[in-house]
């Protein structure tokens, strides 16, 4: 064999295997993927399944219920056009409020309740996620002026 043919070999090996590592870094990186969804997009059937994903928008008013010695907190987020009940097991974060924006991050359960692993609450009395402030400003619900420049 030439040693022209040798370093063609090797250079065909090195792009075969730099290809595989690019896909098997690719698929790794879309099982962490977790996309934003408003409640509205949630019950249009736009968020997924079976994947995880963030939903977020304002905890309803009078929404948030514990049974007795249980950890199982239930709320509902709503962007003020749609709703969606959430479940989540755990402790709350000091700043969960009703009436506030929060973000959580689960799977919807098979009873379309969405099952939250994570909670994720304003860090004070004027902050508003991003990506809730869109959502409802989407939704035409927002009047209140916002310290990033949009109104609540």
């Amino acid at each position: 064999m030439k040693a022209r043919h040798k370093r063609l070999g090797i250079v065909i090996v090195g792009l075969a295997g730099l290809a595989l590592a690019t896909a098997l870094v690719l698929e790794a990186l879309k099982g962490n993927l977790s996309y934003f969804f408003s409640p509205t997009e949630v019950v249009e059937g736009k968020a997924p399944v079976d994947h995880v994903f963030r939903l977020g928008g304002l905890v309803e008013a009078g929404s948030v219920r514990r049974e007795e010695g249980e950890l199982t907190v239930n709320f509902v987020v709503t962007d003020m056009a749609q709703r969606v009940e959430v479940a989540y097991e755990g402790i709350l974060p000091d700043l969960f409020a009703e009436g506030q924006g929060v973000i959580a991050q689960g799977k919807m359960g098979p009873d379309t309740v969405f099952v939250a692993e994570e909670v994720l609450a304003k860090h004070d009395e004027t902050y508003m996620p991003p990506e809730v402030a869109e959502a409802l400003e989407a939704a035409g619900k927002m009047d209140q002026p916002h310290p990033g420049g949009k109104a609540l």
